[in-house]
């Protein structure tokens, strides 16, 4: 690591409802970062589906850039994290063809199962080794191919979301690893595209760009932009495109020995591994193989998360409820624990109309207590949380091929202490927490390896280790949480 001066990186990072970009500063071996932009990114629904406005994405990128020229940063290199599965189609003349379809747009429903008249869905999970989600770039490519969309057909290059961005930026075309293996084409064996799956579809391997492994330098800033935002020919790095990639990126591990649990609206629960798993456990529990920096692959399971919190406190302060954080963590503990459990995935809970009689629905189904009061509906959620953790830890220790011996929490769910020690009681290892902004330290974290500062990912979670603060949860009472768990196991269900 070079100790004698800054060096700064522009990170942009995309989600489904807004971006950033942001100033990452590596000096003396410290990380700092400074958001530059903020702004909201819409979907536009016109003629029955939805869309991403990537020419306004575009636009904010390049706002971002014109701060860094203002303030005279002298920026090593640009990088671009998003959301997974989208995509976008260029044409022979290399234009962007129409705006991108969002993951959003209801035209995937029951696109599975027609799909998997054609092949079987063993067959592709076997192949992939990706969880089933209708939006899935997959199912995406063939339902606009039963449509007979005219940009699909027209297509010469298809670009996932970053890579187009990217692409703009520089007019050089790629297809970053950890963006393309969300898309249930790749076959994380191989490395490859599945020829097999896109023949449903009517796509070639060969429209999609080269592929390139995280921390590859695309290109240059394109003359154009150089000349529009007073910069130089800035390289644009390929992170890890895929957002939850960049994150566990920055999971502060000092061995291989962990698991992670990125937590925010929704968890994602995973180790790291060298190989794919791919097996029957794999596949009827529907864990996922996504790709992750130099080769690597996470090995993850979705798991509902912050959502039913956000959903329950929109209701509450609709009715004029006490909904704050901080009422709701300082008066939860007191509540009588292990009075109900809910499964935290079932079907009930994806989008109902109101997810505190649906909360209270389950608990009455299976004749539990039914939780009344804000405190008690909490110490629900985040007792049924910690077991649903519990459960897909466990799932995770029997299919791992190492020990696992700590648990690293990341993302904007680090902030809730309860949880985090109730996720340590409950899984019976060490919790570790922190940071928060991990999507963008991993995305910092990728252009500076590009840019030969730091080494492979040891030195990279090394350096991250230094710079950021962490909080440890030991576990407590176990014997009694595994106990408990066996209710928890009584009432879960998947058919309510």
């Amino acid at each position: 690591m070079q100790k004698t001066s800054t060096s700064h990186f522009f990170a942009v990072d995309l989600g489904a409802t807004s971006g950033r970009t942001i100033l990452g500063s590596l000096s003396e071996g410290s990380l700092t970062l400074r958001e530059l932009t903020r702004f909201p990114n819409h979907i536009i629904y016109t003629g029955g589906h939805a869309y991403w406005d990537i020419f306004a994405l575009y636009r904010e990128i390049v706002e971002g850039l014109r701060v860094v020229a203002r303030e005279k940063i002298d920026i090593q290199s640009i990088g671009i994290d998003t959301w997974g599965v989208d995509f976008v189609f260029v044409g022979s003349d290399g234009g962007l063809m129409r705006n991108p379809c969002s993951y959003r747009d209801p035209h995937t429903e029951g696109a599975m199962d027609a799909y998997f008249k054609e092949i079987p869905r063993e067959r592709v999970y076997e192949l992939t080794g990706i969880q089933f989600m209708n939006f899935n770039s997959l199912f995406q490519l063939f339902t606009l191919d039963r449509a007979g969309n005219s940009a699909l057909r027209a297509a010469d290059k298809i670009l996932f979301m970053p890579d187009a961005l990217s692409y703009m930026l520089t007019g050089k075309m790629v297809t970053e690893y950890t963006i393309a293996s969300t898309s249930q084409i790749l076959n994380p064996r191989t490395k490859e595209f599945e020829q097999e799956l896109l023949d449903v579809c009517h796509v070639r391997k060969e429209q999609f760009a080269p592929f390139v492994l995280p921390g590859t330098v695309i290109g240059p800033l394109s003359p154009e932009l150089q000349k529009q935002t007073g910069l130089g020919a800035i390289p644009v790095v390929a992170v890890a495109g895929h957002d939850t990639a960049s994150a566990v990126a920055a999971v502060p591990a000092r061995d291989e020995h962990f698991a992670y649990l990125s937590s925010g609206t929704w968890s994602l629960m995973g180790i790291e591994t060298k190989d794919a798993i791919i097996n029957q456990q794999s596949y009827e529990r529907n864990f996922t193989n996504e790709g992750g920096v130099e080769g690597t692959t996470r090995f993850l399971k979705n798991i509902c998360g912050m959502w039913l919190l956000e959903r329950s406190r929109a209701e509450w302060k609709a009715k004029g409820e006490p909904f704050s954080y901080d009422f709701i963590y300082a008066n939860t503990p007191d509540v009588k624990p292990f009075r109900s459990f809910i499964n935290p995935d079932a079907p009930c809970f994806a989008n109902p109309p109101c997810m505190v009689e649906a909360i209270q629905n389950y608990c009455r189904a299976t004749g539990q207590t039914v939780p009344e009061t804000v405190p008690e509906i909490c110490r629900c959620i985040f007792e049924s949380l910690a077991m649903r953790y519990k459960q897909v830890f466990a799932y995770l220790k029997e299919m791992a091929p190492f020990d696992i011996h700590t648990l690293h929490i990341i993302g904007g769910g680090t902030q809730n202490v309860m949880l985090n020690q109730l996720t340590a009681d409950a899984t019976g290892v060490p919790v570790v927490t922190g940071p928060i902004e991990c999507t963008t330290i991993g995305n910092v974290m990728l252009q500076a390896k590009a840019a030969g500062i730091v080494g492979d990912i040891q030195e990279m979670r090394r350096l991250i280790a230094e710079s950021v603060s962490t909080d440890s949860y030991l576990p407590r009472d176990t014997a009694l949480w595994d106990e408990q768990y066996q209710r928890y196991l009584q009432v879960y269900r998947e058919d309510i």
